[in-house]
């Protein structure tokens, strides 16, 4: 798709945007407010290194935790200041043709764009299933999220590996797989040589904040993204959350997490069909893809009620009458559906 076609704005709408303070906050794919009181504990106890630069030694402490949670060695981890950092080095691997998967988060494209790439859209339509002999053989990068935003549409491992090509990079986006139980999909834990896995601490852990995420790859991968980095990149605060969340016991509570997310997907979808509203199944990440009739006046009644959702129409392949909207909890999910009905707009699955 020539670059003088694309929505620029539309690539950098971000969710955060859609809520103002003090609404009811449907649009953001956060979990919760702040972090664990446990985690929000370790990162004060740093306070009062704050007066040294980040040490060689905590980076390293970094790198070989998540190493250590994902079975990789710490010369395959690039600590990050948020997956966005990430997404914004790829230009520096310089593909000649870059492919991007939609409907997907569009950061990974505005980025590549920005930076002379040339990018392709592979639009999939409903139910979304990747279908890898539909992106072109020339391309020499493929990006795209699992699961993916959002759509909450997770694909299969396997069919990620059949993207593999001679001289290709596959950049697989899993910003949301540590909310999905057990990851059985990730290539996380798995050394390929041309996968690059990115994941982002900012959402199950409510760090938003503080810009926390990491890169896992190739060493020669990492080096050439990580080329041209100004001195401590990461803060101390950035890399002692990399440290805590990556250790044992932050990850069994984030399987816990998962697990009730899981459910609270359940019965959200419930309540959202029993109202008539198209929800896009099966679902799989910590958000949910609606289509009703009339979205975008949806959107606007519900914001008028103190609710915010994400309009959808800025992700490639969607429309007006698409929306996304963060899995929340039963309380939340009681007052979403009385301002539905309050709205004045009624569905008989659209």
């Amino acid at each position: 798709m020539p670059s003088d076609t694309v929505d620029h704005a539309k690539l950098r709408h971000h969710g955060d945007v859609d809520a103002r303070p003090g609404m009811l906050d449907f649009a953001v794919n956060v979990q919760g407010s702040a972090p664990p009181p446990w985690l929000r504990d370790r990162l004060a106890a740093c306070l009062t290194d704050l007066g040294r630069y980040p040490s060689a030694a905590a980076d390293l402490a970094a790198r070989s935790a998540v190493a250590a949670r994902h079975g990789r060695d710490p010369g395959e981890v690039l600590p990050l200041a948020g997956a966005a950092e990430g997404f914004a080095m790829l230009p520096r691997l310089a593909p000649r043709l870059a492919a991007v998967i939609h409907p997907s988060f569009t950061e990974p494209e505005l980025a590549l764009r920005e930076a002379g790439i040339p990018v392709t859209r592979v639009l999939l339509e409903p139910p979304y299933t990747l279908d890898p002999a539909a992106v072109p053989e020339d391309a020499d990068m493929v990006v795209l999220g699992n699961p993916t935003n959002p759509t909450s549409v997770l694909h299969a491992a396997d069919t990620i590996r059949a993207l593999r090509r001679p001289g290709r990079i596959v950049v697989v986006d899993e910003a949301f797989a540590d909310a999905v139980v057990g990851e059985p999909q990730s290539l996380a834990g798995v050394a390929t040589p041309d996968v690059l896995v990115l994941r982002s601490l900012t959402k199950t852990w409510a760090l938003a904040g503080l810009r926390c995420g990491y890169f896992l790859g190739a060493p020669d991968l990492l080096a050439r993204l990580g080329r041209g980095r100004p001195h401590w990149p990461l803060g101390t605060l950035q890399l002692e959350a990399i440290t805590a969340t990556a250790e044992p016991a932050a990850v069994a509570w984030e399987q816990r997490r998962a697990a009730v997310i899981a459910d609270e997907r359940d019965a959200m979808v419930q309540r959202l069909t029993a109202l008539g509203v198209s929800v896009h199944t099966p679902a799989d990440a910590p958000f949910l893809l609606l289509r009703v009739p009339d979205g975008e006046l949806l959107r606007k009644h519900l914001a008028d009620l103190g609710v915010a959702v994400r309009r959808a129409d800025t992700f490639p392949g969607l429309g007006p009458n698409h929306l996304r909207v963060a899995v929340r909890g039963a309380a939340e999910v009681d007052r979403l559906v009385a301002a539905i009905e309050q709205s004045g707009c009624t569905y008989r699955q659209a």
